[in-house]
């Protein structure tokens, strides 16, 4: 693949799959990788031509996602090894804050509250202190936790068994809203609206749904679904799961990147399709907009969807580029 003149591979990728992947909401060179490698990454996106390694953080097993806090020294991962820890970036140690029963598959920060969310497989969410992780309250869920998200004082769960469900972070005593998936199919990930207005999620069956927080009938009237990242390949119809979503800190759009390596920027307000990028060598697993964003991360990684049956991943499609946007880019309908 020919590298585009306002994007660079960055050095030292992950040695497996990525899980995620997230920009600092301090700074804009701060990039946090995690992997099935056994191991969260911390780079350097703007030192040199192709940035820099600062650290790597071992852990016991695969890290499935990972997160900033308040500050670049507040990092946080958690995976298969059914733990939340605190990362050390000076040190490249971890510090065990929780431990749940299963997997932990996702793991957000929420600002207002100073708290960190965490949500397994063991179909509970933690809510953790990390300045007194003694004071952490658990929540029982009623079924598998595949993504959270939180803006405001609003957490997002998504579920299995197509279920969503809305917290309030000041009272998590019992949801705030109880809804079903717009998706038919599995969700892969939800992402909070930086505006707090309400959020968007995928599907592994080629779909984005946009859906409102304001349980009004004239708000939820708003929501909607599309299909995306889908081909036709040999007269045949080949249906991708769409693996990642990232808002756009300042615009309010987003992007999505899917199984067929691409990625497509969407304005949800207008219900349009801004750009499609050039079409990436392997399945899109995570990306990233900078908190200027001026600059977007995109992590790849070959998997099922690339034709490997055993689920392999070959090392040479494990790769993070991070892309410049041009003025202008990722602005909406009449922004």
């Amino acid at each position: 693949m020919s590298q585009p003149a306002n994007q660079f591979e960055l050095s030292s990728p992950p040695e497996d799959v990525i899980s995620s992947l997230t920009f600092s909401p301090n700074n804009p060179s701060r990039l946090l990788v995690s992997s099935w490698d056994k191991s969260a990454h911390l780079y350097d996106t703007n030192a040199g031509l192709n940035g820099s390694k600062l650290t790597a953080f071992p852990h016991a097993a695969s890290v499935l996602d990972c997160c900033f806090g308040e500050t670049d020294s507040d990092v946080f991962s958690a995976g298969l090894d059914w733990q939340v820890q605190q990362l050390d970036p000076e040190t490249g140690k971890g510090n065990m804050l929780a431990i749940h029963e299963s997997a932990v598959k996702s793991i957000c920060y929420n600002t207002e509250t100073k708290s960190l969310l965490s949500g397994s497989w063991d179909q509970s969410i933690k809510q953790i202190d990390p300045r007194s992780p003694g004071s952490t309250s658990s929540y029982a869920q009623p079924h598998k936790i595949f993504s959270l998200s939180t803006i405001s004082h609003i957490l997002v769960v998504a579920m299995s068994s197509r279920s969503v469900y809305l917290y309030d972070l000041r009272n998590m005593s019992s949801p705030w809203q109880r809804r079903e998936s717009s998706l038919k199919f599995m969700t892969r990930t939800v992402r909070c609206m930086p505006n707090a207005q309400g959020y968007a999620s995928s599907s592994i069956e080629g779909r984005v749904a946009v859906e409102f927080f304001d349980p009004s009938d004239e708000s939820q009237m708003r929501k909607y679904a599309f299909k995306c990242h889908r081909s036709t390949e040999g007269g045949v119809d080949v249906i991708y799961p769409v693996n990642t979503l990232a808002f756009h800190p300042i615009y309010g759009t987003f992007a999505s990147g899917g199984g067929d390596g691409v990625v497509s920027l969407w304005d949800g307000m207008a219900k349009r399709r801004l750009r499609q990028y050039q079409k990436y060598p392997a399945s899109i697993a995570g990306l990233s907009f900078s908190n200027n964003g001026k600059h977007l991360a995109i992590g790849t990684s070959s998997g099922f969807e690339d034709g490997h049956d055993d689920g392999a991943c070959p090392p040479e499609s494990i790769k993070i580029f991070v892309r410049e946007l041009q003025e202008g880019e990722g602005k909406g309908k009449g922004q």
